[in-house]
């Protein structure tokens, strides 16, 4: 059964993706809650906006904003999330899973319990996770990889080098070996 997250406990040890909104997103609103480290909170029945320039690791929280242009640390933004959009987030239970944009060239995380369809991801524990991240947006994003490998398609082979290291947990250097012999 799934744990009901409420402005009492949304903020111990939770994952959450918010959503970037406007700032009229929040007209009309007050602020109940402001943390020491800047953040401010205004709850609703359905939900709590937040408004702070950090997000990704919060305290025992993992929040990522889904930013509506482009966002680096540091820059004031609002983020919305349902009540519904907090899972448990602890460091010791596999949790998490990987995905990849191609088209994009981006790699994401996302809980277990959320709507995204996982297909064949294995689930990893937090650390796990963001140590295969590093890999995975290497073969993404650079060639230096592939120096000594065999193929006829640098894209399908890097599609084919990805899937492996989001469905098990072969090390990277196997999985090279392994296509350095084709």
């Amino acid at each position: 059964m799934l744990k009901v997250y409420t402005q009492l406990n949304f903020h111990k040890h939770t994952y959450c993706v918010w959503k970037e909104v406007s700032d009229e997103a929040i007209a009309g609103y007050e602020v109940h809650y402001s943390s020491r480290s800047g953040s401010r909170y205004l709850f609703t029945e359905t939900g709590v906006y937040r408004i702070s320039n950090h997000w990704g690791r919060a305290a025992n929280c993992r929040w990522r904003l889904q930013s509506l242009g482009d966002y680096k640390n540091q820059q004031l933004k609002i983020g919305y999330a349902n009540w519904t959009d907090f899972y448990l987030n602890d460091e010791h239970t596999k949790l998490f899973f990987i995905t990849v944009d191609y088209d994009l060239a981006t790699v994401q995380f996302h809980h277990r319990d959320s709507v995204i369809p996982r297909n064949e991801a294995l689930l990893r524990t937090a650390g796990a996770t963001a140590k295969r991240m590093i890999l995975v947006k290497k073969v993404l994003t650079e060639t230096d990889w592939a120096t000594h490998l065999q193929y006829a398609s640098l894209e399908a082979l890097r599609k084919k080098i990805i899937a492996e290291l989001i469905i098990n947990d072969t090390p990277f250097i196997a999985i090279k070996k392994k296509h350095h012999l084709m």
